[in-house]
């Protein structure tokens, strides 16, 4: 049975705030590089027909599904690789897809993924620790959680979860491994914290960590953020939506650090480096969700926006 027929169709977030951000125009060519379920791809095409064009890019073999089925009215305007963002730069050349108007990502999960137990994202329900958004890669969360020496297991979920309690989770992973299932770990780690604190489960940051590794995502996103700017036109717009901190602040520090001439240390009379400054940021203060957004998503509520122009 096709996933288009078994999933809820997701929510995409910040969708009307994306779409003026990218500036979409008719005529215009855009990069969605988190294609998902096409929900922002959709209607970035409905504001650039006639004769704009759309590259859609996911490393998710699932979502590629979904987008084809629900972008299929825009077949003749939409180019859609199952790929990893990593390769932007080489994506656009191959496809004759150079230079572009807009670049989007819009780093969240989606739903389809959440939704799939066999995915193990989400311990809502029990499924084996997968994570991969490409089921071809090597690396699942199973073997990191069963293989990685307790300091570095600490130090994972320490870092890209930012956990406080990370070295006791790792003690307690340590002495209960094997771990093949995502409500055996949601579990090991409640047990290991001492139950909920706050509004998030105990295990949330865990799971966010090791799904970050799993899928390289952080230095993914810096490499790709890199070759955005060979890809986009004089006044072509970055737009960027994450969800943790961690992402938020790789996309922040880029878009300031791309937004400055000279980077040299204070106190050198003349510039050694040679920057020169190839963005302008746009959206000063980031851009979050409305409340009502937030009521109908509550997935939403931790997304922030952010928007830069090409120089």
């Amino acid at each position: 049975m096709s996933l288009t027929m078994t999933m809820p169709i997701h929510k995409p977030v910040l969708l009307n705030e994306a779409v003026e951000a990218l500036q979409t125009q008719p005529g215009k060519r855009y990069v969605d590089c988190t294609l998902g379920s096409g929900g922002h791809a959709a209607a970035i095409l409905a504001r650039i027909l006639p004769d704009g064009q759309l590259l859609g890019i996911d490393a998710d073999p699932d979502a590629i599904e979904i987008a084809r089925n629900r972008l299929v009215n825009y077949t003749e305007s939409t180019i859609i690789i199952n790929d990893n963002f990593i390769n932007l730069e080489a994506i656009c050349r191959e496809n004759n897809f150079l230079p572009v108007d807009g670049i989007l990502f819009d780093l969240g999960l989606s739903s389809t993924q959440l939704e799939i137990s066999e995915r193990g994202f989400s311990f809502r329900d029990d499924g084996p620790l997968d994570m991969r958004f490409n089921p071809t890669q090597e690396l699942t969360a199973a073997d990191i959680l069963n293989i990685l020496p307790e300091d570095k297991l600490s130090q994972v979920i320490k870092t890209y979860g930012e956990e406080r309690y990370s070295k006791r989770i790792a003690r307690h992973i340590i002495k209960s491994r094997p771990i093949q299932s995502t409500l055996q770990l949601a579990s090991i780690v409640e047990k290991a914290i001492g139950g909920r604190r706050g509004k998030i489960h105990p295990a949330t940051r865990t799971f966010m960590a090791l799904r970050i590794v799993v899928n390289r995502e952080l230095e993914n996103l810096a490499t790709a953020l890199k070759q955005a700017m060979v890809c986009l036109k004089h006044q072509g717009r970055l737009v960027v939506i994450s969800y943790h901190s961690l992402e938020d602040r790789i996309v922040k520090q880029f878009m300031q650090l791309e937004s400055k001439g000279c980077l040299c240390p204070p106190g050198i009379p003349i510039c050694q480096c040679g920057h020169m400054p190839v963005l302008k940021i746009i959206s000063k203060k980031v851009i979050t969700p409305s409340p009502s957004e937030i009521k109908s998503n509550y997935r939403s509520r931790s997304a922030k926006l952010r928007v830069a122009e090409r120089l």
